[in-house]
C-alpha cells in the first residue's frame, strides 16, 4: 500500500520556487530544497523525480503567480500605457511580502542560456513569446506604426523587462521609476 503524501504540494513547491528564486538553479542543492521544503529526499525523488522536476514545477507555480499581471495587460485598453502599467506592476510583485527581488524568468533564461536543456529553454521561450505578442498587440493600437516600428518597439521593451528584473535586485525604487519612465519616453 502506497504512503500517503505528508504534505500539501503546491506549498512544497511554492517553497522550492523561492528558493530556486534566491539562488538559482546551480546554487540550489538537493539538501537545500529538503531544508526549505521540509520533505525528505525519498519524497523528492517519489514526487518530483529529481531536482530537475522540482525545478520545472517550480516555474510553472512562478508563471502561474504572475498569469494575473499577464491578464491584466492582455484586457487593458490603454495601448503603451497600459504595458507601462506593467512594468509598474512587476516591479511591486517583487516588493510582495514572500516574493524575491528580480525575476525568476530573467535569472532562469540568463543561467540556462548555454545550456542545452530543451524543457526549460521551451518552458523561457513560450514566456517571452507570450509576452512579446502581448506587447505587439498594445503597440499596434496606436494605429500611427509601422509593423516594422512595433517589432523593434516590441523587442527594445522585452529587453527593457529583461533589465529591470535586473535592476530590481539592486537599484532602489527611485532609480527603478525613472528607468521606466525613461525607457517609455523612448516608445
Amino acid at each position: 500500500m502506497a504512503r500517503k503524501k505528508q504534505y500539501i504540494e503546491e506549498e512544497v513547491i511554492d517553497k522550492a520556487m523561492q528558493l530556486f528564486w534566491r539562488n538559482g538553479y546551480k546554487n540550489t542543492s538537493i539538501k537545500m530544497l529538503e531544508r526549505e521544503m521540509n520533505i525528505n529526499k525519498f519524497s523528492i525523488y517519489s514526487s518530483f523525480g529529481s531536482k530537475h522536476g522540482i525545478f520545472i514545477e517550480s516555474l510553472k507555480c512562478y508563471k502561474e503567480k504572475t498569469n494575473a499581471m499577464f491578464k491584466k495587460l492582455e484586457k487593458a485598453t490603454n495601448g503603451v500605457e497600459g504595458i507601462k502599467e506593467f512594468f509598474y506592476e512587476s516591479v511591486n510583485f517583487c516588493y510582495q511580502k514572500g516574493n524575491q527581488k528580480g525575476c525568476l524568468v530573467t535569472s532562469t533564461y540568463n543561467e540556462f542560456s548555454e545550456s542545452e536543456d530543451k524543457l526549460v529553454k521551451d518552458q523561457m521561450e513560450e514566456f517571452m513569446e507570450t509576452l512579446k505578442s502581448i506587447f505587439i498587440k498594445k503597440l499596434k493600437m496606436d494605429g500611427t506604426k509601422d509593423d516594422e516600428t512595433i517589432q523593434k518597439q516590441a523587442n527594445f521593451l522585452l529587453l527593457a523587462k529583461h533589465g529591470l528584473a535586473t535592476a530590481t535586485r539592486v537599484n532602489n525604487q527611485k532609480e527603478i521609476q525613472d528607468y521606466i519612465d525613461m525607457t517609455f519616453n523612448n516608445i
